[in-house]
């Protein structure tokens, strides 16, 4: 079972002309629900306020499984997470809810940035320390196949 995030209920104005959710939108879900990890590590939206660091993203796959429509409620859930000295390589899935059907799933690498100099930088010895203990408590959850940025973490 991974680690769930959140639920989130698919709106109207995701959707489109053929009636379902956009691509455009998953990927929309996915970025607003990493926030909420962002925040746990200390990395999110008021890090980048008062702290001038943030992550941005360098490198996505999105896979497009099954379609979900307006109304629909979808699981969103941390399959796989792990990091480097300035990287963050995790990966997403979408469930829709009532079918247990898998609706797409999100793999994204991103770097911490130094946005006063918008450089790449190390992470701080707290944050490391804060992604270490999340990894030692989920690890047995996490699944490493089929990842895409493995290779991409220099450890």
């Amino acid at each position: 079972m991974p680690f769930h995030i959140a639920n989130q209920v698919i709106k109207k104005e995701w959707t489109d002309y053929n009636n379902h959710m956009n691509m455009a939108y998953y990927v929309l879900v996915f970025d607003q629900i990493w926030e909420v990890m962002l925040e746990k590590f200390k990395m999110g939206e008021n890090s980048a306020k008062t702290t001038n660091m943030s992550t941005m993203v360098v490198e996505t796959n999105t896979t497009y499984n099954n379609e979900i429509k307006e109304g629909d409620e979808v699981e969103l859930n941390l399959t796989f997470f792990d990091h480097d000295k300035k990287r963050l390589h995790f990966k997403m899935e979408m469930i829709e809810k009532s079918s247990k059907k898998l609706a797409a799933t999100h793999e994204s690498l991103s770097l911490y940035i130094n946005l006063n100099l918008r450089k790449v930088t190390e992470f701080e010895e707290e944050k490391i320390n804060l992604m270490d203990n999340f990894i030692l408590q989920n690890n047995k959850i996490f699944n490493n196949d089929n990842l895409k940025f493995s290779a991409k973490l220099k450890k």
